[in-house]
C-alpha cells in the first residue's frame, strides 16, 4: 500500500489510473489491484485474487490490466511483482519518437534496457500478448500513447525500475531540448556493471 502512495506522490500516475499485482509464492495466484482503485488510498480489501488464467478467486472486480500482469507473470517465472504507471516523461519521449537513454549508473543497473510496444486498448489481449512478449527480454515495457510495466523480483524492484525510467526518460527530455542527441552510459561499460 506504501508503494501506491509513493507512485502517485511521485507523480507516476493520477487518480484512479494504474494498478499493481504480486504473484502469490510458489502458485498460478495473483492479487491485482482492483478496477477504479486509487493507489494513494489503497486498503487490504481492494485486491482481487485471480488465477494466471483469469479465474477470479475473490475479491473486488479486478483492474481491467489484469492480462497484462496475468501474461508477464506467465513468461517470467522469476517476477513476483508487476507495476503499471501512467509516468509522462517516458510517454513524452515515446511521443517524441526517441530512445529513452539510461545515461546513469542507477538507470543502467536497475533498467539496462527498456522494451516498447504499439498502441493497443486498454486491457486488450493483444496489449497484453505484446507486453509479455517484450517482458522476455526486458524489465521495463513502454506501452505506446499509455505508460509502462516494470518488473521485479520484488514490489520495491518493480517500483525502482519504475522511478529510474522516469527519471531516464527526464534526463532523456532534457538532453534534447539542449539538442544533445548523443550524450549516453559509457559504451565500455554497459556491460560490466556488477550488483555490489
Amino acid at each position: 500500500m506504501d508503494a501506491g502512495r509513493l507512485v502517485v506522490e511521485r507523480g507516476l500516475v493520477l487518480a484512479s489510473g494504474g494498478n499493481l499485482s504480486v504473484r502469490v509464492p510458489g502458485t498460478d495466484t495473483m492479487l491485482v489491484t482492483a478496477s477504479g482503485t486509487w493507489l494513494d488510498r489503497l486498503r487490504p480489501g481492494d485486491f482481487a485474487e485471480l488465477t494466471l488464467g483469469g479465474e477470479h478467486r475473490g475479491g473486488p472486480r479486478p483492474s481491467v490490466e489484469w492480462r497484462l500482469h496475468a501474461r508477464t507473470y506467465a513468461v517470467r517465472a522469476d517476477v513476483e511483482a508487476v507495476v503499471h504507471l501512467h509516468p509522462q516523461h517516458v510517454l513524452l519521449v515515446d511521443l517524441l519518437g526517441e530512445r529513452i537513454r539510461f545515461t546513469t549508473l542507477d538507470h543502467r543497473f536497475y533498467l539496462g534496457s527498456a522494451g516498447r510496444v504499439p498502441f493497443a486498448p486498454a486491457g486488450s489481449i493483444e496489449l497484453a500478448e505484446s507486453a509479455a512478449q517484450a517482458a522476455q527480454d526486458h524489465d521495463a515495457v513502454v506501452l505506446a500513447h499509455h505508460g509502462c510495466s516494470t518488473l521485479g523480483a520484488t514490489v520495491e524492484m518493480a517500483l525502482r525500475r519504475a522511478l529510474n525510467l522516469e527519471e531516464a526518460a527526464t534526463m532523456t527530455y532534457r538532453l534534447l531540448l539542449a539538442g544533445n542527441h548523443e550524450a549516453d552510459f559509457p559504451e565500455e561499460w554497459r556491460d560490466r556493471i556488477i550488483d555490489v
